[in-house]
């Protein structure tokens, strides 16, 4: 049953209700692919693919159009697969759900995948709609944007002809975006020994609910709660009254979302169970007071579990919650060269239990100048290595240098002013966007990025506002027809 199809522009949210229905984890983009190429084919499209999946689509000039430049859109397949801890859901088989919720579409439980589900629903319209005036279009739909780049990493110098690209993946309406952040994922590990539960002892589950979560760029200075650093804290304040021993820890997911939900499982002596459930109520308290204007639903819950089979030794549970404590997390620089934008930054992103004796613990880091970015990475690599894990770095990827000169975001602000009567706002965003990718294989590509609003990106929460969505496609429309000429 369609939902969406009454709102406007009808074109774009049809093919956004048509993509919600298609699986598309990262690096599992095979039927979105395959969807996009019967799309092409069905509508006598050019279409083509690399190695990596990477899908073009391209449509000539309209008629008198002819002279104008090469105009590449661009967007991701791939979305981020967020869920409620407690719903039944398979992001590799399951359609995502849309509903109307006032003047916002949101998901039942789930990520939406209107980012980037949006942009790729605006460049079907345009390949689809005959009205349209414009000159010569590639369509670009990258893969696994959301966890590697490895879509843009792999684009060939060549697979494009254009030089001028709007990229269709920000989540602000009324700004533009003609820079974003660099970034490099930290990754530690440690091994641990399994002991025998200790006698006389309860055990516990303790869950961290509740938080809004979000993207680890963009809403990494909003003052969000981390699920991985409440749990943390809790835990090594429990140490201090007795024996508690921990016999699992399982929080965040993903290394671009600020973790929203964390739970661990530990045993609690006899003697020292009123002291730590009077701990708990007191902690819950005072987290919750100072988290009430940013995470108004946080959770705590505390609820007596069957027993493991088994606790960690010592020496590793200490090792695990005193670096969690130190690890950096949130906003480790502001801009001076933007002011009021954030520079550099780090989140602590998951930690989870894998194989039968190893913990890890993913980080990333973000900021607007690569030397710092790796600075930060450098930092969280040391607090590690003095607790003796095993560090290793992800190759990372560049940030894109905002050009004040770009003639692609001065035509957009000028037709923005045009149709709205008011000037966008122009920025770098601290997101990364794969837009440095491509200046490396493209080094004359001239670059915008703009799109609708969107709010709680990459956690269950996601929604895009449904007016700005009609804002974004006239914007798009007309710097089509605007197109400068070759």
């Amino acid at each position: 049953m369609l939902v969406l199809s009454q709102l406007s522009p009808q074109a774009v949210w049809s093919y956004f209700e048509e993509i919600c229905k298609i699986p598309r984890p990262s690096k599992k983009e095979e039927k979105i692919r395959a969807f996009l190429l019967d799309f092409a084919r069905n509508h006598n499209l050019d279409a083509k693919h690399d190695t990596i999946g990477n899908v073009l689509i391209s449509i000539p000039a309209t008629k008198g159009m002819e002279d104008r430049a090469t105009i590449i859109l661009q967007s991701h397949m791939d979305m981020v697969c967020e869920k409620d801890g407690d719903l039944e859901f398979d992001f590799n088989t399951d359609p995502i759900r849309p509903q109307i919720d006032g003047e916002w579409v949101k998901a039942t439980g789930t990520t939406l995948g209107a980012d980037d589900g949006i942009g790729i629903a605006a460049q079907m319209a345009v390949l689809t709609d005959s009205t349209l005036a414009h000159g010569p279009i590639e369509c670009l739909f990258t893969v696994d944007e959301e966890t590697g780049l490895s879509g843009a990493d792999a684009l060939q110098p060549g697979f494009l002809k254009g030089n001028i690209l709007l990229n269709l993946d920000s989540e602000d309406e009324g700004e533009l975006f003609i820079g974003c952040a660099g970034g490099i994922d930290t990754i530690a590990t440690m091994q641990y020994k399994r002991k025998s539960v200790p006698a006389r002892a309860h055990a516990y589950k303790i869950t961290v609910r509740g938080l809004k979560g979000g993207h680890s760029g963009d809403d990494i200075n909003k003052g969000l709660g981390n699920s991985n650093k409440i749990l943390t804290r809790l835990l090594l304040q429990a140490t201090h009254i007795g024996d508690i021993r921990l016999a699992h820890f399982d929080g965040g997911n993903l290394r671009n979302a600020i973790p929203r939900e964390a739970s661990a499982l530990v045993t609690v002596p006899y003697e020292v169970e009123e002291a730590f459930l009077q701990l708990f109520e007191e902690y819950s308290k005072d987290v919750k007071d100072e988290l009430f204007i940013t995470e108004p639903g946080l959770t705590l819950i505390a609820e007596k579990s069957a027993l493991p089979e088994f606790v960690i030794n010592r020496s590793a549970q200490s090792r695990l919650l005193n670096t969690l404590m130190a690890c950096p997390h949130g906003v480790l620089a502001m801009s001076y060269r933007m002011p009021g934008m954030v520079e550099t930054s780090t989140n602590l992103a998951s930690v989870k239990f894998i194989d039968d004796d190893t913990i890890m613990v993913t980080t990333s880091q973000r900021s607007d100048l690569n030397s710092a970015k790796f600075m930060a990475a450098m930092m969280v690599e040391s607090v590690f290595t003095l607790s003796e894990f095993e560090v290793t770095h992800s190759d990372g990827y560049p940030g894109w240098a905002p050009n004040p000169n770009s003639q692609i975001m001065k035509l957009t602000a000028k037709v923005y002013k045009e149709l709205f009567g008011n000037e966008p706002i122009v920025r770098s965003i601290h997101a990364g966007l794969e837009c440095g990718l491509f200046l490396e294989k493209y080094p004359e590509m001239d670059m915008v990025s703009f799109g609708p609003t969107l709010r709680g990106v990459h956690s269950p929460d996601e929604k895009i506002n449904i007016a700005t969505v009609d804002k974004f496609w006239k914007l798009l429309v007309e710097v089509l027809r605007q197109a400068p000429k070759a």
